[in-house]
Order: structure tokens, then C-alpha cells, then sequence
């Protein structure tokens, strides 16, 4: 059986799982693979491109945490079974810590999803280790 755009339903219901699951504030946890995938990417996703504010001046929190990201990386490594997120931040932007005050739920879920995979999650900043 297809759903109304001719998928099978069985992929509606796992893309629609991955995207009900996703969000760290509602309890979201990965319930697939795919859902797996998705918190990953998205939580992952952080650098200086995603800022729209033009008005440095006016940066809040997240518009600075963005900012000071000059490089951002995921690098799977089946050998290893490792997924890391590997960040370059402009310190003089942002302190290390405000990435932390927005982004460890995040982590947090992001470690979830890589353990659902059998996989350890691991941050590393300005080549620095932290989880």
C-alpha cells in the first residue's frame, strides 16, 4: 500500500517517526535508524553560515554560538564505531561555554542516537576532546 504521494508506508511512517522524535525540549528520542540519522544531523548543526542577524551588536546567545563556529565536521568511523562532531569556535566571539548552555541537550540526544546505533558520540573543539 501507498500513501498519497506513492511512498510505501512503511517509509511514511519512518520518516514521520524520525521527524516526531527529533526534538530534545519534547522528550525526543531515536526510535530507528533513520530517526537515529536525523538528531544527529540536526543537532549537529551549527556554524557562523546559519546566522542571518547582520548586526553583530545584536547578537543573542545563539546568533554568537553560530558565529564563533568557523568549521563544523561530522566524521563517522565504522572501525571505530565512533560519530564525531568536530568544531572549530572563535573563542574571541564566543567562550566555550555558551556553546555548552545552549547546545549539551543536544549532545545529550546526539549521544542517544549514536548509542542507539552502537556507537559512542564524541565532541571535539579546537581539537580538544570533551566528551
Amino acid at each position: 500500500m501507498r500513501g498519497g504521494l506513492g511512498f510505501p508506508l512503511e517509509e511514511v511512517a519512518t520518516m514521520m517517526g524520525a521527524i516526531a522524535n527529533h526534538e530534545e525540549d519534547e522528550g525526543g528520542l531515536p526510535v530507528s535508524a533513520v530517526s537515529a540519522a536525523v538528531i544527529i544531523a540536526d543537532k549537529s548543526d551549527v556554524h557562523r553560515s546559519r546566522v542571518r542577524n547582520p548586526k553583530s551588536t545584536s547578537f543573542d546567545i545563539h546568533d554568537r554560538v553560530n558565529y564563533a563556529v568557523t568549521a563544523s565536521e561530522i566524521k563517522v568511523s565504522r572501525k571505530d564505531k565512533l560519530i564525531t562532531l568536530e568544531l572549530a569556535v572563535d573563542t574571541e566571539v564566543s567562550p566555550i561555554m555558551e556553546y555548552f548552555e545552549i547546545f549539551l541537550p543536544r549532545m545529550m540526544l546526539s549521544r542517544r542516537a549514536a548509542e542507539f546505533l552502537h556507537c559512542n558520540f564524541a565532541l571535539v573543539i579546537n581539537n580538544t576532546r570533551l566528551l
